[in-house]
């Protein structure tokens, strides 16, 4: 088993000044810490995998393909490999444990 706590992860990818923590990696899929800042911009191009984001903290809303919505904590959005997407109108501290399969490159 590997078992993290958010605000251990939080902690280290700020120490590293990164936006983007992946503090999992598997044959299959990796996970991350993801983290915009109030106001940020969201630089993200395609990927080459799936991803689904879960919101665990802030208040933004999200671009995939031509579809918009709002995401706050609790949300979960799918985006398939290779599609545009943005998250845009950062109101609060956005923070966001990504999930990609397979493993991001």
């Amino acid at each position: 088993m590997k078992a993290f706590r958010l605000d251990e992860l939080e902690a280290e990818r700020a120490a590293n000044d990164g936006a983007y923590l992946q503090f999992l990696r598997e044959k299959n899929m990796s996970v991350g810490l993801y983290a915009l800042d109030a106001g940020a911009q969201d630089p993200q191009q395609p990927h080459g995998q799936d991803e689904v984001y879960l919101v665990v903290s802030g208040r933004a809303a999200i671009t995939v393909g031509m579809e918009t919505t709002q995401v706050a904590r609790g949300s979960v959005v799918y985006v398939p490999a290779g599609v545009a997407h943005k998250f845009h109108h950062i109101s609060e501290d956005l923070r966001v444990v990504v999930v990609f399969s397979p493993p991001e490159s």
